[in-house]
This record gives structure tokens, C-alpha cells and sequence, in this order.
């Protein structure tokens, strides 16, 4: 019978689901930085037998932008193993008819060019920086306040770590709007089971064929593990040591960083440098 605890469980894997930031690299001025050991770690998983895709909350750029930071950091990695909220997000308005008044960064308005947005029937939040002003997040409540039936999308939630120290994302400005709109918020990207499922459908896995290692102990390993994935935590990024003592989410294992995972998970497999 195979093994299905930590680290015996990498035997019977056939993919592997990486965070991007705090797994492979701290963003911050410029590109950013990669973590020592996380190019190399990328390299040796694609030299593997196993199938491998990013999943990312990132929401402050096309992916096309996003991924040609990561290559100039050193990593390879290609436009279609990377699986951001934006493109999620525009699917579900299509399939339900719905036209956005979008509060999202200004780097990310590319993505929603070609969607149809006068007179707005939902509204997208975003970790919009700087954009989020007063101003700014009053025009969307007076947008969902006016509808009869207001339609709230939040592109992720929590926070995220740069080089100076860690940020708020969207979450708290998704929880205002929430609050003052009597509604709760559809969260596309990372813990929803949705975004997960569709990562492991273009991959071709069951949730017990993937794994999924990330530096966000409730959006990335608890999500996982609510999809049916074994969920990995690094000692990277936003990492904290109470995230191990956590009243609730459980990682099924934490490792110091990505290289460490990918050492246990290849040596289990027979496949050590």
C-alpha cells in the first residue's frame, strides 16, 4: 500500500504546485530576489518525471510581465505553467454575463481590456497598491451598494512578503467592502478549491497525484489539503514559527526552503543529484 504521510508520499507523485512569491523569490524594487537554491530547485524538478505548474495570487501585472520578471531572476519558467487570478477571473465573467468595475493595479488593467465594462453588474478588487484610496474604494461601494444583486470578486486575500518587509494584499479592503455591503465576497485565487482544481485539471492529476508547496500556511497548504492535496510549508517568505503551532491548518510537513523540499522529494524517488 503506498504511503500517503510525509515524506513517503513524494513515491507516488506525478506533480508538483509551487507558490512563486516567498517559495522562489522575495519581490520588492526591481525584479525582486530570487531565495538562495530556488533556481536550481526549479531546474532539478523539471528534469524530473514530474509534471510541474505555479500558482500564484500575483495581481499587480499581466502574466506576461510576470513571468519575464521571474526569467530575468534566472528561473524557467514559461506563460503557460503559471496560473494567476486574472485569467480565472475573466472566465467567470464571460460564463456569467457579468461587466466589471474593476479596482485593481494599474499593471493589471492590460488583462482586462477586451472585457466589456460599462454599466457594471459586479466588481473585481485586486491588491491594488497604491489605488487604493478612499476615493477609489467608495466608488466601488457606491457600485455595489447600487445593484440589486452586488456581486463582489476578490482576486486573493491576505498578505505577502517584499525585500523591506511584509504588505498588506487584498483581503482587508475585500473584508471593508464586505462589511459595508452586507455580502460576502467570491474569492478567485488561492484557498479557493476552484482555482486548485483547475491547476490539477491541466495537469491531468487527482488531488492525491500533487503536491503543493507554498510559504502561506492558510491560502496555500490549507487550500491545498481542502482540495485533497498534500500541502508543504517552507521556512521562506512570510513564513512565521507560530504558523506550526496554528489552531487549525495543519501542514503535512515544513521544510527550511524550496531546495530542501525538492532534495526530499527527488531522494525519495531515487532521483538524487
Amino acid at each position: 500500500m503506498a504511503d500517503s504521510s510525509w515524506p513517503g508520499c513524494a513515491k507516488s507523485l506525478k506533480g508538483v504546485i509551487l507558490d512563486l512569491c516567498g517559495v522562489l523569490y522575495d519581490s520588492g524594487e526591481g525584479d525582486g530576489v530570487a531565495i538562495p537554491g530556488s533556481i536550481e530547485a526549479v531546474k532539478r524538478l523539471k528534469e524530473s518525471d514530474l509534471q510541474l505548474r505555479f500558482c500564484t495570487n500575483e495581481t499587480q501585472a499581466t502574466r506576461e510581465k510576470f513571468v519575464a520578471k521571474l526569467q530575468r531572476l534566472g528561473f524557467d519558467i514559461s506563460v503557460c505553467e503559471v496560473f494567476p487570478p486574472a485569467p480565472a477571473a475573466i472566465s467567470v465573467l464571460k460564463e456569467r454575463g457579468l461587466r466589471p468595475h474593476l479596482l485593481v493595479h494599474d499593471g493589471l488593467l492590460q488583462e482586462f481590456e477586451a472585457v466589456e465594462k460599462t454599466n457594471p453588474n459586479c466588481v473585481i478588487i485586486a491588491d491594488a497598491a497604491e489605488n487604493f484610496s478612499y476615493q477609489n474604494l467608495n466608488e466601488a461601494f457606491r457600485v455595489l451598494i447600487g445593484l440589486e444583486k452586488p456581486i463582489l470578486f476578490s482576486l486573493g486575500q491576505g498578505y505577502y512578503k517584499e525585500t523591506d518587509g511584509l504588505k498588506l494584499d487584498v483581503g482587508v479592503y475585500m473584508k471593508a467592502l464586505e462589511y459595508a455591503c452586507d455580502l460576502k465576497a467570491e474569492v478567485i485565487g488561492k484557498p479557493s478549491p476552484t482555482f486548485f482544481q483547475s491547476v490539477l485539471s491541466d495537469m491531468g492529476l487527482k488531488p492525491h497525484e500533487a503536491l503543493m508547496i507554498g510559504d502561506d500556511l492558510v491560502n496555500d497548504v490549507g487550500g491545498a489539503q481542502c482540495c485533497g492535496m498534500k500541502g508543504v510549508q517552507v521556512r521562506t517568505g512570510k513564513y512565521r514559527p507560530s504558523d506550526e503551532r496554528h489552531p487549525t491548518v495543519i501542514a503535512d510537513a515544513t521544510v527550511d526552503n524550496l531546495a530542501h523540499a525538492v532534495e526530499v522529494i527527488l531522494s525519495q524517488r531515487g532521483l538524487e543529484a
